[in-house]
């Protein structure tokens, strides 16, 4: 592919603990660009993509920060398509442009190893050609609502809507050079030492 750095995809549905096994690869050696955290940093207070957003939704949806309003925005856009897509048109073109910076600016430092977190990596369509292989961690939907609850603290039916946003599962794991299975079984011992191997298998 014309460069010596190997890019790697990370995903995974909401919950599945994509974002804990990215972190174990980082400590094995890899480099990580997170998407969920630069598109956090577009939509925050004075983000890049605020003043579109703002423009497009109205100042209702900007928090007294200048932040997106994170609640208000999910509640339009999982119940309303057209907006989910305006959303996205505005923040995936900055969350591009931001990993391909961050991504060149790990290769100019030595990483032999890129791994983009990207959550919607399936569905956006736009990642195959910029990647070596795909890792996706995979669990139990009933697992992973169990997890979003927790950790989130939504509700269960605006956990739903948010997974049947997402690929299933099938379409997910018929992507993938790699599963990692991060189910009921797998303990966080296990899932280190998925990473070691993984990691291995890379050259970390």
């Amino acid at each position: 592919m014309g460069r010596s750095t190997r890019h790697i995809g990370l995903t995974g549905g909401i919950g599945s603990g994509k974002t804990t096994f990215g972190l174990l690869l980082q400590i094995r050696g890899a480099a990580i660009i997170d998407s969920d955290q630069i598109a956090k940093q577009v939509t925050g207070p004075r983000g890049d993509a605020m003043d579109a957003i703002a423009q497009t939704f109205g100042r209702e949806y900007v928090d007294d920060t200048g932040a997106l309003d994170r609640a208000r925005m999910r509640q339009l856009a999982y119940s309303t398509p057209q907006a989910k897509s305006a959303l996205e048109a505005i923040v995936h073109p900055l969350v591009s442009l931001h990993s391909s910076q961050q991504a060149q600016a790990a290769e100019a430092s030595g990483a032999r190893i890129i791994v983009f977190d990207v959550p919607l990596l399936v569905e956006s369509g736009r990642w195959a050609q910029r990647l070596d292989s795909i890792i996706v961690v995979d669990c139990p939907e009933h697992l992973q609502i169990q997890r979003v609850m927790a950790r989130n603290g939504l509700e269960r039916a605006t956990v739903e809507s948010i997974l049947a946003a997402q690929a299933p599962r099938r379409i997910r794991r018929a992507s993938a050079d790699i599963v990692i299975d991060n189910g009921d079984n797998c303990s966080l011992a296990d899932l280190q030492q998925l990473a070691t191997e993984t990691a291995a298998l890379f050259g970390l």
